[in-house]
């Protein structure tokens, strides 16, 4: 099938590339970021793959459907950013990438939390200008401390498994509970009590009108001061707003950022010799006790081929007329 494959930089086109030994796909990569002014660059081509911070909205859908797509492949798990009314709407068929390595998700947001506790990132810098000084630096043990997991599915049960070798007390919140966490030492409670009661608290579900802003002004009220915050999940569970009161306040003493909710003008992109016109994003960037990341937790060898081979062979099995256990259904 032919498919035009956008916003690519070139490991994408490399771990895509290899993959498609097999499937035999013609890959047309295009640098640009998907969206309605750029969908016309799919004219001709059946199937378009996207990712994470494209932008398939109805205009976009509209657009594509008039130059002949009707696949779009998303090579990533989240899809809250294709409006599925409008792609079922234009006979446009979604398939994601549910998992690839959920591993490599969870032990970023154990990286963070080290790196936060210790201030292994204060303490590099330091130590490159010859300045050898330990104020400042002091952290404490994660060994007894409570961390609430918000999310137990693959990457949150992970994270689980990680933080009880550690001898954390995990507590965990899910719609759907897991036995299978519940044998990794997590005890489900609720949202309130974990707000309240957990010392490290780290976002693992996904974006919904549910959870958006989940962590907002009421939610950081309830917390211990002090707590340690973790999002490797989606920028809009968190008001960043809100955190950053809750982060001049006090009452988060810790914040480890993968993602941000006004992440798509800026991650990806090498902006050092531009102002950066976000100004929220500026403001958080100042603080000594937050780290952003630029939505990396993903990247590791073993996920990008997990992404690459799932992502084609999702193609190969809607272009053979199957149904695709991966393909993304509209709930009623």
């Amino acid at each position: 099938m032919k498919v035009a494959v956008f916003n690519t930089k070139a490991y994408d086109r490399s771990f895509l590339s290899a993959a498609n030994e097999q499937y035999r796909h013609e890959l047309v990569f295009f640098e640009a970021h998907l969206n309605s002014a750029t969908a016309a660059m799919a004219q001709g081509f059946p199937a378009v793959c996207a990712f994470v911070n494209d932008h398939l909205d109805s205009a976009t859908l509209r657009v594509l459907a008039q130059g002949g797509t009707r696949l779009v492949a998303l090579r990533c798990a989240g899809f809250n950013n294709v409006d599925l009314k409008a792609a079922q709407a234009q006979q446009i068929t979604v398939v994601r990438v549910p998992a690839y390595s959920p591993y490599a998700v969870a032990e970023h947001a154990v990286a963070l939390l080290l790196t936060l506790n210790r201030k292994v990132h204060r303490a590099y810098n330091r130590v490159r200008e010859e300045n050898f000084t330990l104020d400042g630096l002091l952290g404490v043990d994660v060994h007894g401390l409570t961390v609430g997991i918000i999310g137990t599915g693959r990457i949150g049960l992970q994270v689980a498994r990680i933080m009880n070798g550690f001898g954390c007390r995990l507590l965990g919140f899910d719609p759907q509970p897991s036995a299978v966490a519940e044998q990794s030492g997590v005890r489900y409670a609720d949202l309130e009590e974990i707000f309240s009661t957990a010392d490290i608290i780290t976002l693992h579900c996904p974006l919904t009108p549910q959870t958006r802003h989940l962590i907002d002004a009421a939610a950081i009220a309830q917390m211990k001061t002090g707590v340690m915050l973790l999002n490797t999940g989606r920028g809009a569970l968190i008001d960043t707003a809100a955190v950053i009161a809750g982060l001049k306040s006090g009452k988060i003493g810790h914040l480890g950022l993968d993602v941000y909710e006004e992440e798509d003008s800026l991650f990806y992109e090498d902006l050092s010799n531009v102002v950066l016109q976000d100004d929220v994003f500026a403001r958080l960037l100042t603080f000594p006790n937050v780290i952003v990341t630029a939505h990396q937790a993903f990247f590791t060898r073993n996920a990008l081929e997990g992404i690459a081979q799932t992502t084609l062979a999702n193609i190969t099995e809607v272009e053979r007329g199957g149904r695709c256990a991966n393909q993304v259904v509209l709930k009623e």
